[in-house]
């Protein structure tokens, strides 16, 4: 099933959003009419159940005229990896990593499928990363390659927004992938059973309609059980905590000569099965 997060379509970033089911023909279940005290789709959603609840539910839904939220609100984390990608690596002419290299994005980065970013003041060369995200279902802390999947709650889209400037200036990158807004997600989370193979999803990113990005989660280095072991051994996931898996080949910073986004670009971040996000930059 796909959950998203909603509010009416002329609703502000800061109104309430509802849990809702996104169905097949684009009609809309709103849960809160079933469940007066289900909770967003945060920590509270996962731990208590209400994906299993929610998978019981027969209903058509009904077309309605929506904004569209990040489809999870409030994770204690965000946690990405670099380099995973071999042919990414190879364009950016960097070793491939021994280990996962993990940085965080902030929670101010979170933001919504079709809302707009906004340009940082202190840095250029803003880039972007489709990637596919990891929604943490249950808590866990060791957790085993083979339990791993047993975790997930569902997958997402996310652009991993990136300032190369602010990136590449100091020797970590917090800084860079941290100004707000710089985490598009959504348009739903797809909870797992849906998703059969998570390593065999094609990603695209497009540019202003120009195709930039053209992968496959096959091309990973570090495959999604081995991430959740290597998090896990001492850092222990919430849930609603997100994982961003990642970025194919195809950013701008690496082409010659170098594209970046400029306000009032159009980036569509795509991946199979679960859907698209469409964002301008202002």
């Amino acid at each position: 099933m796909k959950l998203i997060r909603f509010c009416a379509e002329n609703g502000e970033k800061s109104e309430s959003f509802k849990p809702g089911l996104l169905k097949e023909d684009g009609k809309i279940v709103d849960l809160t009419t079933i469940f007066p005290d289900i909770p967003d789709i945060s920590r509270k959603f996962f731990s208590q159940g209400w994906v299993e609840k929610t998978a019981e539910i027969d209903e058509t839904g009904k077309k309605m005229d929506v904004h569209l939220g990040c489809p999870v609100a409030d994770p204690s984390k965000i946690i990405c990896l670099g380099k995973n990608y071999k042919e990414h690596a190879k364009e950016g002419g960097f070793d491939v990593p021994e280990k996962p290299l993990l940085f965080c994005k902030t929670l101010n980065t979170l933001n919504g499928p079709f809302d707009s970013v906004e340009m940082p003041r202190s840095s250029g060369q803003i880039d972007w990363e489709v990637e596919l995200a990891i929604v943490i279902g249950k808590q866990g802390r060791r957790i085993s390659r083979e339990q791993a999947y047993d975790y997930i709650a569902g997958y997402t889209v996310m652009n991993d927004v990136s300032a190369r400037e602010a990136q590449f200036a100091f020797s970590q990158w917090f800084r860079g992938k941290s100004f707000d807004g710089f985490a598009p997600m959504g348009p739903c989370l797809v909870t797992s059973d849906e998703i059969k193979n998570p390593h065999d999803l094609r990603l695209t990113a497009r540019v202003n309609g120009k195709t930039m990005q053209d992968g496959n989660t096959n091309d990973m280095i570090f495959q999604i059980p081995a991430i959740i072991e290597n998090i896990s051994e001492d850092i222990t996931l919430e849930p609603g905590d997100i994982i961003a898996t990642g970025t194919p080949s195809g950013v701008g910073i690496f082409r010659d000569p170098p594209i970046v986004i400029k306000a009032g670009d159009t980036v569509e971040c795509e991946i199979e099965d679960i859907g698209k996000i469409v964002n301008k930059f202002v």
